[in-house]
């Protein structure tokens, strides 16, 4: 084509030659007659060469544009016919009008597919078309298709990503995962055996993790007596999941020459970041399991999302208290550091988070610091209105209760926030003033969620514990020099520790008895106590409406639903399932009732052979393996109860595949 205008210029700059030529012509046979005839036959020539030359240049132009045409004309078929990717036409109704071949892979005819509807390649395709979607993935016959949706020329592309699909599968599987494992209660149990018995349960411990190791293809190393670093692949970590991680019961039952079991905590990071972040993540799932009470798998994502396997103990007491006095001495330094404390529990606080919070007001105060009590008068449940009736009488104590308006005037840059029986900002008294405090300290004896005091100063987290007053009065046994507790403050922290353990019943360990023989000795009231803990006789009735709805679920545990319309505080609930709990053959109680928030409530107790926090959380909601709610928005009780079904099936379904 390029030879064809180069010779077509070339041609039009002989015309002008010739035309130059004949005016020159003219001239000579004016003057030169006999020349003239001579270069008037040699023009005649040089005219009809150039003539016939051209006319082959047209002849040969057109048999190339016609042959370039047919040759652009085959390709252009073949390539909408013979595309590595599919192309459909489709009508009005949705069904195929054209396609080219390679289509014919679709559906049972190996010719065409004219005339099938969409669904023939999935039944979510007409629906994506009509939202307007402009890309839709479908699966069929194992294989992944990526579809490019042109509504308004009413066509597919449909492209084969299997290839694709199973290289970013092997990408996500071969991401590295770190877990770091660690033995919870190694040092309290070794203090006791010697050399020989030690040597023996570390070689058990390590045969078994190094077992479970090479099963899985794990690389494992020991970096101290109590501490494993584990690497892996999130595809290992998939499977070991799928087991639930039942390392942890296979460590928990080694057979040891010490009757308390050693148990296991595993903290594993994954994510798309660089290997110190993923080790930041795996320290803080570990930190996460840990203070959850330990005997568990923690697995944090790089988004913060958390999950959670085991936790199937209760956790262990410790024996020393070297860690309550370490903090009592460090908040002892924060309090004096402050302007003033102000202090306050969970919404509709409970008798120990007023217990706690009394002793830590009296801590503030034995160290010349003011003290405020956040409480709001109109969130108070009937279980503690009698002890706040009692406070009330006692004008030094209630001068320090202070709604949560009048706080946020006096706090300053420099007060301390004090957080008991509680660690979720979503549940203290007031927010605002929590994301107001510069220092804080959370003292709680409940399992860790994922919920938290954003930059605590101070946390001290003990879930062995009986209740947040047995914490606390632990750390004002370390106070030198304190103010006397009254008979009042003393029997508040009492009440706390009577409501917590069920009056010393459930979760209470040797040092529960210590706390609360050291308030007995500093005046506290056992019946002042129980006249707290009465209920009218109203209550009682009502709380029994909901037993006589209990209905029993695999074979051990209550599940009771109160009547729509109906609302009950979080307190009677509670109770109710306490009250099951204590009959003959269950081993689990929940009771589900309406709020007067609208919102949906669920208390959940059990004997530690269920965890009820794990299935509460599912719900949303935390708390203890033996103690847990959660409260639900926009549901019923009748959803609400078959939500909870599936979960506790699920819940048992995992347990028998361990």
């Amino acid at each position: 084509m390029l030879d064809f205008k180069k010779k077509s210029k070339l041609s039009s700059h002989l015309w002008i030659i010739y035309a130059v030529t004949i005016v020159l012509l003219a001239a000579i046979w004016y003057f030169q007659w006999m020349f003239g005839l001579v270069m008037t036959i040699v023009l005649a020539a040089s005219f009809y060469y150039s003539l016939r030359t051209e006319r082959m240049l047209l002849k040969e132009a057109e048999v190339y544009i016609s042959t370039l045409s047919h040759r652009v004309k085959k390709v252009g078929e073949e390539a909408l016919l013979e595309m590595p990717f599919g192309i459909v036409l489709y009508n009005e109704d949705y069904h195929v009008e054209w396609t080219n071949s390679y289509m014919n892979q679709f559906g049972n005819d190996d010719t065409t597919n004219i005339g099938s509807s969409l669904n023939l390649f999935s039944e979510k395709l007409i629906p994506m078309i009509k939202e307007n979607k402009k890309e839709f993935w479908f699966d069929y016959e194992e294989k992944k298709f990526q579809t490019v949706i042109k509504k308004e020329e009413r066509l597919l592309y449909i492209f084969d990503r299997t290839e694709h699909s199973e290289l970013e599968k092997q990408y996500y599987n071969e991401q590295t995962v770190i877990a770091i494992i660690f033995l919870d209660n190694y040092e309290e149990i070794t203090q006791t055996m010697d050399d020989a018995n030690k040597s023996q349960l570390n070689s058990q411990v390590t045969s078994a993790l190094n077992d479970w190791a090479s099963k899985h293809g794990l690389y494992l190393k020991r970096t101290s007596q109590e501490r494993f670093v584990a690497v892996g692949t999130k595809e290992i970590l998939q499977v070991l999941e799928e087991a639930k991680f039942n390392i942890l019961d296979e460590v928990r039952g080694l057979d040891g020459v010490h009757k308390t079991p050693v148990t296991l905590s595993i903290g594993v990071g994954l994510g798309d970041v660089a290997l110190p972040a993923l080790g930041e993540l795996a320290q803080s799932s570990l930190d996460l399991a840990l203070g959850r009470g330990g005997d568990q798998v923690a697995i944090k994502e790089e988004d913060g999302k958390v999950r959670f396997y085991g936790g199937k103990t209760n956790p262990m007491e410790k024996r020393t208290r070297v860690r309550a006095r370490v903090i009592s001495h460090a908040l002892r330094d924060l309090v004096k550091a402050s302007d003033n404390v102000i202090i306050m529990g969970h919404k509709s606080p409970d008798m120990d988070a007023i217990g706690s919070a009394i002793g830590i007001l009296n801590m503030a105060k034995s160290n010349g610091v003011e003290g405020h009590i956040v409480f709001d008068p109109n969130d108070v449940d009937t279980g503690v209105y009698r002890l706040i009736e009692a406070i009330k009488e006692e004008e030094n104590l209630w001068q320090h209760f202070t709604e949560p308006e009048e706080a946020e005037e006096v706090i300053t840059d420099r007060s301390l926030v004090v957080v008991v029986d509680t660690h979720k900002p979503s549940m203290v008294a007031s927010e605002s003033i929590l994301n107001k405090a510069e220092y804080k300290v959370v003292i709680d004896h409940h399992r860790r969620g994922e919920d938290f005091v954003e930059n605590p100063t101070l946390v001290y987290m003990e879930p062995y514990a009986s209740s947040t007053a047995e914490l606390v009065t632990e750390l004002l046994e370390y106070q030198p020099g304190g103010l006397k507790l009254k008979m009042l403050e003393a029997t508040a922290l009492l009440s706390g520790i009577f409501v917590d353990t069920k009056s010393f019943t459930l979760r209470t360990g040797s040092r529960t008895f210590d706390a609360a023989s050291y308030l007995r000795a500093k005046g506290a009231d056992t019946v002042l106590v129980q006249q707290f803990m009465k209920e009218d006789i109203d209550l009682y009735v009502k709380r029994s409406k909901l037993i006589e709805r209990a209905e029993i679920y695999r074979n051990s545990i209550a599940i009771s639903a109160a009547e729509t319309g109906i609302t009950y505080g979080q307190v009677l609930i509670a109770q109710a399932a306490d009250t099951l709990l204590s009959m003959n053959g269950i081993n689990a109680s929940f009771v589900i009732s309406e709020r007067e928030d609208g919102r949906i409530g669920i208390s959940a107790r059990s004997l530690g052979d269920v965890n009820v926090q794990v299935i509460m959380e599912k719900m949303n909601g935390g708390g203890h393996l033996t103690n847990a709610a959660t409260q639900i928005e926009d549901t019923t009780i009748e959803d609400a109860q078959n939500l909870l079904k599936d979960i506790i099936d699920e819940y048992y379904e995992g347990s028998e595949t361990e």
